[in-house]
């Protein structure tokens, strides 16, 4: 009966270890995935996001009548007030930054703690897109840890230009509004270069919730914080 016992036990122990590697190698597999991808988007535009994706199916099955609108532009087709208005209301300090804000995560974590919930992150500019690339909506802490690491690989691989040019052209604007060549046609029939310094700071402040205030642009909030946005755009750092 004992040597059945080890026997069995040491068949369990094997399955336990022998499924440990699996995981750790489909761990390490995503990772180098990941890598992969965003050292060839150094040179080549994202054609697609994982919010993007993820959008689509779902107009497919509630909105058939709705289409993703997307449409690549350079990084010197999109407004300077855009640019200054996101960094002023997304990272004010994204330029100097290494893709973290230690202080902005403490604070989003002892928010959270109080809040019993996720409710915020403390994401920058970097962190969004790591995020709007690869990951989903969902908030936890898991989702955190590797929206960190896929930051650590753009900070790494990428300028800032470079991050900040994804980051425009991929970024939510709306139900099913993506980048700000999509942005500017949808909200004010212009193009991403023509925007004004109002309607920069606008999109700026919509960006942490783009569909409620796609559907309450009259919103007082949101005609306050732009206000408070446009008069900080002149100090923003954008880069070159």
């Amino acid at each position: 009966m004992t040597k059945t016992r080890q026997r069995t036990g040491k068949g369990i122990a094997g399955w336990v270890l022998y499924a440990v590697a699996v995981c750790a190698f489909a761990w390490v597999a995503t990772q180098a995935y990941y890598f992969v991808q965003i050292a060839v988007w150094t040179v080549v535009d994202p054609s697609s996001t994982a919010f993007m994706r993820a959008d689509a199916w779902r107009l497919a099955q509630d909105r058939p009548d709705v289409a993703i609108q997307h449409q690549w532009v350079p990084y010197d087709r999109i407004s300077r007030n855009l640019k200054r208005a996101i960094i002023a209301s997304e990272d004010a300090n994204f330029v100097n930054n290494n893709g973290y804000e230690t202080d902005a995560i403490l604070q989003a974590w002892e928010k959270n703690k109080a809040r019993g919930r996720i409710v915020a992150g403390g994401s920058t500019i970097s962190q969004q897109l790591a995020r709007n690339l690869f990951l989903s909506r969902q908030k936890s802490y898991v989702r955190k840890g590797q929206e960190l690491i896929i930051t650590w690989m753009l900070e790494t691989l990428m300028d800032k230009q470079r991050i900040f040019e994804i980051y425009l052209n991929s970024v939510e604007w709306g139900n099913g509004v993506y980048g700000a060549q999509a942005a500017a046609r949808y909200y004010y029939r212009c193009s991403a270069a023509q925007l004004t310094v109002w309607q920069s700071a606008r999109l700026a402040v919509m960006l942490p919730n783009p569909k409620y205030f796609d559907q309450h642009r009259s919103s007082a909030y949101l005609k306050q914080r732009s206000g408070v946005i446009a008069r900080r755009m002149g100090a923003a750092e954008v880069p070159r």
